[in-house]
């Protein structure tokens, strides 16, 4: 995504990356998405958020949590937040394994390209 992006707009794929602390277990298990409510349309959907992991010696992780909520207060579930947890199914993937937590789709349409 480059500088003339308009992020968080209808029908938009976003992309972002960053860098976290080393040492993190994996896979990645809960997200817990916020938004800061600023701005003039402030609320946003969010379908999923795919998370990889990847560092120099460890294998690559991948994370899909379908968050499927309103990030708004004028709209249900009317809060800023979301929150999905899939600790407990992570514990009986095989380490190779992609985590796919929350509301699964069908899974002929999960796909990890």
């Amino acid at each position: 995504m480059g500088p003339g992006h308009d992020y968080y707009e209808r029908g938009n794929l976003d992309v972002f990356s960053g860098r976290g602390p080393c040492g993190l277990s994996a896979p990645l298990c809960r997200l817990n998405l916020t938004s800061d409510g600023s701005g003039p349309h402030h609320g946003w959907y969010c379908e999923y958020v795919e998370v990889t992991v990847a560092g120099p010696h460890v294998p690559c992780t991948q994370t899909l949590f379908y968050v499927r909520q309103w990030l708004a207060i004028d709209a249900p579930p009317y809060q800023l937040n979301a929150l999905v947890d899939g600790c407990e199914q992570a514990m009986r993937l095989e380490p190779v394994q992609p985590l796919v937590a929350g509301g699964r789709p069908d899974p002929a349409a999960v796909s990890f390209a």
